[in-house]
Parts: structure tokens; sequence; C-alpha cells
């Protein structure tokens, strides 16, 4: 891109869509959707704003038309998949993702958050986003209320607030200035060109969508609605409250029958509903579990976010997990659709859009339960195409036995047996079958590879649900023992990681090669450069590499097999040894220090890899005429005209990777008019 121009751009616009509801391409299908300002800048030069409420500034749109229409013009953009929409339902032309840099992609990949305020707060940019723009957003580019002090009016035009309108241009050409410190900073770590491919191809994965049954998804909202006031009468009728769904007053009612209890959640209302003796309090405790399960929202989302075609688009955001560059979801949230277990679903299905509410209720029990395992079936292939669903066969486990060079795993896979039985048999020292010799002893394999994969122990175990298995806390010890001696070269990687990491912060612009077959050479390189040894700036074994490590003034750095890296923007050792950096809280969404060791840099390392396997999955697939439409975790969902098979899909993802030599992957699929979980 050297020696290109470069044209910096934001938009701010007015839509009478909701935009975090229905997503930004329902948004700009709205009739009354419309471009306000346009900020941008050339190269290095002044940052102007183009007002496109006012005629007079329609002149010198030309000129920024025809930088977006030239391929020889770098655009960049914040979040550029809405500038690029925008542009193309404003002005006509399509927005190749190829010829678009985006800053928001290029702070997550190196470890700051995504928002264009907190990428730059984290960096620390002189030019910092204007706080008021929220404000000045809800404003100017939504709907208003009619009040009789604003004349009834529903909207708010410049004329209305001179002052604001002028202060939401400032707003405006702040944020190009702030995208642009964030690319001329961040520009020194380029994509690499196979993440460039992919992003392009994700923002057509995004612009292509997926079917929904609108059908199906309006009845299943009527049907919960139906049940849901049935049900809240006869809890009202039964207790006497206003509002029984009213943890508060449910809790009182609770108490005059002689039950008091801090929580009323899913685990303390069984537990009290399984000890009741009382049938009227018993009854009220089984409606205030049918009643407690929701069962709509995703439908609601999906009803929402569906384009006037009936498909919903953007449901994938590239780069999501910042940490390993996994996709999260957007609007409907396909990464956590729950999985569904019913027999014949197809009847089942049928009874919803039916809103058969009796025959229901008769058949099942609970209605709340079956909506909610319906959900993914909400999802439909078009006219004459099917779903074509192939998905990745316990591939962490692969990943981390072949980084890990595990023998005795890796035979598993190449035999295509069970790991969950073979862990356990490794474990055991018994031979474990499923459903035959020793299969009790499979859930444990099972609970046990899940939890302590990276580091955990009984407390990993516990959120596995080893109490519900009945095990005690001595037993759990033992099978974290138990597989730890069976898997030891899994452990050693968990410390030969850290100690790699902790040697590229103590050494600034080292690197550090994590091998994946272990050497002692490797732990004496390591430790003479610890200690003050030289002659290893460069990497040890570049061939065969888990991953290298190394620190630059900003960020430790982890380079994968792929040629990703991943950041950990401001690493150091802490006062005890310990290695901390700066991240994104998942739960308060605060830029803060935080801590990791040896096993969570494993599943940093790991679930990246497992990415980077998937990505190379997507490209394949397209490449070869798979129109993928999303994809959840290790499972891809591609729509293909009757008489596809999914086969061939399993097949082209189960290819070697030149990257990843040696590596046994495996796809199992199937295919279905309704998406659903086989």
């Amino acid at each position: 891109m050297a020696g290109k121009r470069i044209l910096y751009l934001d938009t701010e616009t007015f839509s009478a869509t909701d935009i975090r509801s229905a997503g930004s391409y329902k948004y700009m299908d709205d009739p009354a959707f419309e471009i306000l300002l346009l900020p941008f800048a050339w190269d290095d030069g002044p940052v102007g704003v183009l007002d496109l409420t006012d005629p007079a500034d329609h002149e010198e749109l030309q000129d920024i038309i025809s930088g977006l229409k030239d391929p020889e013009v770098i655009k960049v953009a914040h979040n550029s998949a809405f500038e690029r929409r925008a542009y193309h339902r404003a002005f006509g032309f399509y927005q190749p993702p190829e010829q678009w840099v985006d800053t928001m992609i290029l702070a997550a990949m190196n470890g700051l958050p995504m928002s264009l305020e907190n990428a730059g707060e984290a960096l620390g940019l002189e030019e910092q986003k204007i706080k008021e723009g929220t404000a000045l957003i809800n404003y100017f580019c939504k709907p208003c209320k009619p009040t009789i002090a604003n004349g009834g009016r529903t909207r708010n035009l410049p004329h209305h607030a001179p002052d604001k309108w002028e202060r939401f241009k400032e707003y405006a050409k702040r944020d190009v200035e702030v995208e642009r410190a964030i690319y001329k900073m961040l520009q020194r770590f380029p994509v690499p060109d196979f993440e460039r491919e992919l992003w392009a191809t994700d923002a057509r994965i995004n612009e292509r969508g997926v079917m929904v049954d609108t059908e199906l998804a309006e009845a299943a909202i009527a049907v919960d609605d139906a049940f849901t006031e049935e049900h809240t009468k006869e809890m009202q009728m039964l207790t006497g409250l206003d509002n029984p769904n009213s943890i508060a007053q449910l809790k009182d009612w609770l108490s005059t029958v002689g039950i008091d209890c801090e929580s009323l959640n899913k685990e303390t209302v069984g537990d009290l509903k399984k000890n009741s003796t009382d049938p009227t309090t018993k009854r009220v405790l089984e409606l205030r579990q049918l009643l407690g399960k929701t069962s709509t929202t995703k439908y609601k989302a999906m009803t929402n976010a569906a384009c006037e075609d009936s498909r919903v688009r953007g449901l994938l955001q590239y780069y999501g997990a910042g940490r390993t560059g996994r996709w999260a979801g957007r609007l409907v949230q396909v990464q956590n659709l729950p999985q569904n277990h019913l027999d014949d679903i197809g009847t089942v299905r049928e009874l919803v859009r039916q809103r058969d509410l009796e025959t229901l209720e008769m058949c099942f029990d609970s209605v709340p339960d079956v909506l909610s395992q319906l959900i993914r079936t909400a999802f439909i292939a078009k006219d004459g195409h099917t779903f074509l669903v192939a998905d990745y066969s316990a591939i962490e486990a692969r990943v981390i036995a072949y980084l890990a060079g595990e023998q005795w795993r890796m035979d598993v896979f190449a035999n295509g047996g069970d790991i969950y039985c073979s862990s356990a048999s490794q474990m055991f020292k018994v031979p474990v079958e499923k459903h035959g010799i020793n299969g009790h002893l499979r859930q444990k394999g099972k609970v046990a590879e899940l939890a302590c994969g990276y580091g955990g122990g009984v407390a990993a175990l516990k959120a596995f649900g080893a109490e519900k298995m009945g095990l005690t806390e001595p037993e759990m010890q033992e099978i974290v023992n138990q597989w730890r001696l069976a898997s030891p070269t899994i452990p050693r990687l968990w410390k030969r990681i850290e100690d790699a990491a902790k040697t590229a912060l103590e050494n600034p612009g080292r690197r550090c090669t994590v091998l994946r077959k272990y050497q002692d050479a490797e732990r004496a390189k390591l430790n003479e450069l610890r200690t003050g040894g030289r002659g290893y700036s460069q990497e040890f074994n570049a061939g065969g590499a888990v991953c290298t490590f190394w620190r630059d003034k900003d960020a430790l750095r982890c380079k994968l097999p792929s040629g990703r890296i991943l950041s950990y923007w401001g690493a150091r050792l802490d006062y005890d040894g310990k290695i901390c950096f700066m991240g994104q809280n998942q739960t308060t969404r605060k830029w803060e220090r935080t801590d990791t060791w040896g096993g969570k840099l494993v599943e940093n390392v790991v679930q990246a890899f497992a990415r980077d396997c998937l990505a190379v999955a997507i490209l394949r697939l397209e490449k070869a005429g798979f129109d993928i439409c999303f994809h959840v975790h290790d499972e891809i969902v591609a729509e293909a005209p009757d008489g596809s098979r999914w086969e061939d899909m399993a097949e082209i993802m189960g290819r070697p990777i030149d990257w990843a030599p040696g590596l046994l992957l495996r796809a199992d699929g199937y295919q279905t008019k309704f998406y659903m979980k086989d």
C-alpha cells in the first residue's frame, strides 16, 4: 500500500430504526435513512466535514465519491462495515472491503479495545473522542418524542439547535482525527495478507446473511405470551399476589408458608420444590420454574433484525475475542444458541407455527423449554436450497495434543478413537468403551478433558458439573492428579510457555520459541538467556514451533505457526514475578491490568490455533463455491442447492494445513432444511 493516497472517513447518519436491536443493515434499509455529516481527511491534510443537509456541500462531495470509486485510494475508517454499507446505500455503488483498512480491527489485533473512544484512551493519544458525542447523536440521529415544547416534531434538524449542530460537526471531525492517529500508530504492525483476505471474506459472509423463518419466530413469541399469561393468572390465584413474577413479592409469600430463602435462582427453586410437601407450594414453585425460563429473546432479535428479504445480516464480529481472534456473535448471538434434543422436531415446529399451545402443553412438561430448543430451527435455507453443516471434531483436544506432543492422544485421533474414553482409560488404567465396558467412567474422562487441559483443578471440575455427578472434592483432586499423570507433556507445555513469555519480558527484543517437540536444550537456552547469556536473539527453531514470544515497547507479542500475532498490551512482570498486561474486563468492560499464567497462555494459543484452522477452512470453502451463512465456534453452516453433500464440505475442512504438518483434522456433519444441533 506504500505510495497510495489515504482517505480517512467517518459518517453520521439518521434513521427511524433502532440500530442496536435491528443492526446496521435493517437500519440503513429504513426509508428515512440519510447521511447527515461526512467528515474526511486526505493523507495528513486538514480534517473537513461535509454537511449533507446543506445543498452547498454537495458539490464538494464529488471529490469524496471519486476517492471511494478509485481502487488505488486506501479508505480508512473505524468499524468500516458501517461506512461501506452507508455509502452503498446513499451513493448506489458497492464498496469492496479489500480497498479498506479498519482501525477497529487493527486495535483488536493489537490487544486493544475495539471502541474508538477506549482504543484512543488505551493508546494515550493526544486526540480523544469528544465525550458529549452520545448526547449529540441522540439529538440529531434518532427520532424524538413529540411534545408541546418542541411543537410536536418527531425529528430534530440542524436549524432547531444551530449551536449543537456546530458542536456535532466538531465531534464528527474529532472522530476522524482519532482514527487517523490510531492508524498511524498501529500501521507498523501490518495485518498479514492471509488475515486481510479473511477479513474481506468475513465481510461478504455477513452481507450474505441467513434467512429467518419469521412465521415460526412470531408464532413462538405468541405461544410464549399466551403461556405466560395463562400461568401468571394461575400463580396469582394460588398466591394472591399482584405480580407473582416479582422475586421480592414471591419471597414474601414463601415466607408466609415457612420458606425463607435468599435467592430464587434455578437451583434453589428446584431444591425447594423437591423438598416441599405442600401441593400448593409445590405448584407455585413449579410455575416459577416454568415462567423463569426466557425463551423469546432470540426470536425477538431475529424478527427485529430481519431485512425485507427475511435475511438477518451482520451476525458475526470479526476478531470479537481480542485475545485469540475468535469471532463474537451480534444481534441474535449465534455463538450461544440452545441445543435441541427433541424427537420429530419437524412436527414440533409445525405445532408452534400453528400456535397450538394446548397440544404443546399436553405433550411436553415445559413449553418454554420446547420454544428454547426450537430457536436454532428458525434459521432456514431459502427455497431450492439446504443447509450443509460441518463441525470440526474435538479440535481443541487435537490441537493441544499436537502442540504438546502427547503421542497417545494423537494416536487416538489417528485411529478414529473417542478421546473421552481414551482419557478415562489412561487415568484409571482400565479399558473404557462408550456404552460398553466401564462406560460409566467416560463421563469422568469428558469432564476431566474439559476442565483440566489449561491448568484447571478442583474449581474447574466444579464449574463443569463434577458436583452434580456426585463427586467429592478428594475424588475431584484425584481426577486432576490422574489426568496430569496420564498426559505429562501438557502440564509441561504450560510451564514451557510461561517460561518463554517471562524470558521474553525480561529480555526486550529477544525471541523465545517454544518447540512442538520438547528438547532439553530448549530449557537450557531459556535459562541461559534469563541469566544473561548472549547469542540467542534469533528464533531457536522456527520449524516445528508452538509459538514465539518477544517484547517490544508496547506489548508482549506471540507469533503463531499461521503467522498471526497475538498481543498482550503493556505486558510486564509484576513485583512477585507474575505476568500481567492491560486488557478489557469482560464483565465491566473497563480497561485494566489483569494477570495471566502458563495454563491461560496455553488456552489462548490453542484457541487461537483452532481459530486459524477454521479460518483456513472458511477461505477454502468459499473458494470452492460454498456460500457460508454463518459459523458457530468450530462449526460452519453453508447454504447450497438441493442435492449438495455435506461430506464435500467435511472433506475440504479435513485437508492438511501447510503450517500445521502432521495435525489430523476431521469434520463431521449433516444437511437440513432448518438449522439444528445434530
